[in-house]
């Protein structure tokens, strides 16, 4: 299934410019890439908005495949048919190595969640990843319990 959406920059981003976007424009591994960079980000301003101590080491926490594969079984029921695909795309890339610190399977949702968080960038649906990532960390310690209510 191909996607187009329409991308549109907000003003700190250099004004307005309408270019659509082919989900399939880019690939896999390059949504993977800037996903992780996008998960990383949220990771890093939730960990500096609660005044963390040590935001570097506790990042670490967060980042790990392993984090990353239980945070695809907290939002995969939130997904829609479209983010699903996305995600699956992502996850079924193939690779050639897996680190010691994770699982084949960890590894892969990992991919995936990265891929689905590019992806979402890419279509400017900057709520959504913050939607995704709060409910994904809502009971956790991560979190300020007032973050949380709406």
């Amino acid at each position: 299934m191909s996607v187009i959406l329409k991308f549109v920059p907000n003003r700190r981003q250099g004004g307005r410019m309408d270019k659509e976007i082919n989900s399939y424009d880019y690939s896999s591994q390059s949504l993977a890439y800037l996903g992780d960079c996008v998960y990383e980000l949220y990771v890093r301003e939730r960990l500096v908005k609660k005044h963390a101590k040590r935001p570097s080491i506790e990042a670490l926490g967060f980042v790990t495949a392993h984090v990353q594969s239980e945070v695809v079984e907290k939002i995969v029921p939130m997904l829609s048919e479209e983010e699903a695909d996305i995600y699956r795309r992502g996850r079924n890339i193939g690779h050639t190595s897996v680190p010691k610190s994770s699982t084949p399977t960890e590894y892969r949702r990992a991919t995936g969640l990265e891929t689905l968080f590019g992806w979402l960038y890419l279509s400017g649906k900057n709520e959504r990843i913050r939607e995704l990532f709060d409910a994904a960390f809502c009971d956790d310690a991560f979190t300020e319990k007032t973050e949380c209510e709406d």
